[in-house]
């Protein structure tokens, strides 16, 4: 259920400093906060005491990085990001502000000036003086932008709001505080909102200021760009000659949008404000297009299959001149994202999730070759190339979004590190060790699964361990960093994590990744059982009767079938593998979800359409849903779930809680009526990993 997503919590970040309104210079600025590591564990406080890096980019004369860098105040519960500045050849970081507001959207104007936003504005500022300039002030607010190549256009994002319908305006006349709502159609929300506002993109000429007034729209009518909910300002960009902009759009609404993946790429000419489908005919996803550099071609991430939103993501390249199109991804079994290219055109570089690991490759437009410039254990979350080298936002599982460097003629290197922000509390922490196990699938495939080792970890002693159940479902289990599931933070608890790439992940070929739907309660958790088991076995410093599983979204879902599956095991007390369970946001019912979902076209692929289809494939799925289990249930069940999650609503975590107390078993629920599928709010966070450890703590332990 979940894409591959980019610096997700610097996106919401950024949505969320879109949206003030209000003058918050009278607020705190958050500061980086004070902190001393105890004994090398690595816990939820030291966690949300690390500077969170957002957005970066480097100078046009590749000298200087600008980045926006995140602190959290607890008790404040609030966090703002600042601008800084560093050189590119290493060294100290600039603070270029200090407000109580978030800096967001970077771009170089020159090499030493920057534009921004903050809150609902666009400024600039001087790299030296540090002195600002109020550049535009966008009443409905602005989400990024993009500057022409030559500097004197900007393409913006803002929100505008939608309109009710004419028949049912009326109904509303002198009821300024209702807080009703009509709907006549579908996707009346996505995500984590209510659709009352749709993004558009918008093109103004810039001088000193930004001529908003004189505005040109480039959708012509009420569809959404970028796209929601993951959509910014990658979605679209200028020609090199300033003359034309290329942009994503799903020129659908209501169900045709909730059905449907079918998103296509547009070129836009300015001087006539004429409008080209150039991707017409590929019926999935279509987005982020990005011009050669001589401008005779047009490269994006293309799926094939509409309404199945973790199909192959393919690099795609367009040529202008002819309307021809070719796969450079052919025959290669893989996706891309985040496509960049060479100065010279000659090759197109992208990332890669390739079998645990998000990676840099390189594919040679004139043969259609393919090499690998980047190789370790972490993940490159995006990049980018100035001249010959490469500037990555790079994670893994022990340390947070960091900037490393590559050479673009680099052949499987670990790269360089460049920023240096939270050094000094990283050199605080005992960090479990984290390895890579190969072991037999329930089919006899080779299946990664990651082993993270207890922080303080002594061979001669026993520990508890965790089954870690990825969401998705198509989402490599790779070596990210988070706020929410974070490895190291289970492994200062004092725990074993167990991280299986179970059937149904990307990474390891798209016929691995297909296994999934249709067959939920198949392969997928036989893995489950299986990896548990192997290293139950195998590693005599795991307690094998204090074994617990844990997971979010489908990993939910995965925590309820196992709950109902959990009984008559051989080789352990009572029959049963794991000892205690706990489903974040996770499905329950899929009677509900098939109706409660909002987009659609994700249960109507994965699970093969609404219950009443009766289709061989739709009775397969719906035998599987966890509900028809609960008479089984034995195990104690802590149950999260958050209300502005709407892909998987509230109600389905309430049915499983309730399901639990019914059968008398030891149960919890933790709520959270202001958050959605992450947790991202400071306080929400620590009470949500807090009440993680106590709960594995009180029943593993």
């Amino acid at each position: 259920m979940k894409k591959t997503i980019i610096a997700l919590a610097s996106l919401a970040l950024v949505c969320a400093c879109s949206k003030q309104k209000k003058d918050e210079s009278t607020e705190k600025v958050v500061e980086r906060p004070e902190i001393q590591v105890q004994n090398g564990q690595f816990t939820p406080d030291v966690m949300w005491a690390l500077g969170k890096m957002g957005e970066y980019t480097v100078s046009p004369d590749g000298s200087k990085l600008a980045y926006t860098l995140t602190y959290y105040d607890m008790q404040e519960n609030k966090g703002n990001a600042e601008l800084y500045v560093m050189p590119t050849a290493g060294g100290e970081a600039t603070r270029l502000t200090v407000t109580a507001q978030s800096e967001f959207s970077p771009v170089w104007r020159d090499d030493n000036t920057l534009l921004f936003c903050r809150g609902n504005e666009m400024r600039s500022i001087d790299i030296d003086s540090k002195a600002e300039t109020l550049v535009a002030t966008f009443e409905n607010g602005i989400e990024g932008f993009k500057l022409s190549p030559d500097g004197k256009q900007v393409v913006y994002i803002t929100d505008l709001p939608v309109k009710r319908a004419a028949d049912v305006e009326p109904l509303f006349a002198g009821l300024d505080k209702t807080t009703g709502r009509i709907n006549e159609d579908l996707m009346y929300r996505h995500w984590d909102n209510w659709v009352d506002e749709y993004p558009q993109i918008f093109l103004a000429d810039l001088d000193e200021t930004l001529d908003i007034e004189n505005s040109i729209a480039i959708i012509d009518s009420t569809f959404e760009c970028p796209m929601r909910p993951w959509g910014g300002v990658e979605q679209f960009n200028f020609s090199p000659d300033g003359k034309q902009i290329v942009y994503t759009c799903r020129k659908k609404t209501g169900k045709d949008y909730a059905m449907s993946t079918n998103s296509d790429i547009y070129l836009f000419t300015i001087a006539d404000k004429s409008t080209v489908n150039i991707s017409k005919g590929i019926m999935g996803y279509d987005q982020n297009p990005v011009f050669s550099h001589d401008g005779t071609k047009i490269a994006w991430e293309s799926m094939e299959r509409d309404g199945y939103e973790s199909d192959k993501l393919r690099l795609m390249v367009y040529d202008v001149a002819n309307g021809t199109r070719i796969d450079y991804t052919d025959g290669f079994d893989y996706g891309v994202s985040g496509i960049t290219w060479t100065d010279d055109d000659k090759e197109l570089l992208a990332v890669v999730m390739y079998r645990g690991m998000n990676e840099i490759f390189a594919f040679n437009v004139a043969n259609s070759s393919k090499r690998q410039i980047t190789h370790g254990y972490h993940d490159i979350n995006g990049f980018q190339l100035c001249g010959d080298k490469i500037y990555a936002n790079q994670v893994s599982i022990s340390y947070p979004a960091t900037v490393y460097t590559y050479n673009l003629s680099d052949d499987m290197k670990e790269g360089t590190k460049l920023t240096t922000f939270n050094d000094d509390i990283l050199a605080q922490v005992r960090m479990g060790k984290v390895e890579e196990h190969w072991i037999k699938s329930s089919d006899g495939q080779e299946m990664l699964t990651w082993l993270i080792y207890p922080y303080d970890y002594d061979s001669t002693k026993v520990y508890p361990a965790l089954l870690f159940c990825e969401g998705g479902p198509q989402t490599m289990v790779s070596q990210f960093w988070s706020t929410r599931w974070n490895f190291q933070v289970m492994s200062g608890a004092g725990y074993f994590v167990i991280a299986p790439n179970r059937h149904g992940v990307p990474g390891f070929g798209q016929a691995w990744c297909e296994e999934i739907s249709g067959d939920y309660g198949g392969l997928c958790m036989k893995d489950y059982m299986l990896a548990t088991d192997y290293f139950a076995d195998n590693m005599r410093q795991i307690d094998r009767e204090r074994i617990g599983a844990c997971g979010a979204s489908f990993g939910g879902y995965s925590i309820y079938w196992l709950a109902g599956h959990n009984y008559g095991v051989k080789g352990y007390n009572e029959g049963r593998r794991f000892k205690a369970f706990l489903a974040h946001n996770g499905m329950f019912n899929f009677e509900q979800q098939s109706l409660e979902t909002e987009e659609l076209w994700f249960t109507n692929w994965d699970l093969g359409g609404p219950y009443w289809a009766n289709t061989p494939q739709t009775k397969k799925s719906y035998s599987n849903s966890p509900h028809l289990f609960v008479d089984k249930w034995n195990t104690p069940l802590c149950v999260v779930h958050s209300e502005f999650d709407f892909r998987i609503v509230a109600s389905q975590g309430m049915a499983a809680y309730n399901a639990a107390k019914i059968r008398g078993l030891d149960a919890r629920y933790l709520y959270f009526p202001d958050e959605t599928n992450w947790v991202l709010r400071p306080q929400n966070s620590l009470l949500w990993h807090r009440n993680f450890i106590d709960w594995f703590d009180r029943n593993l332990k």
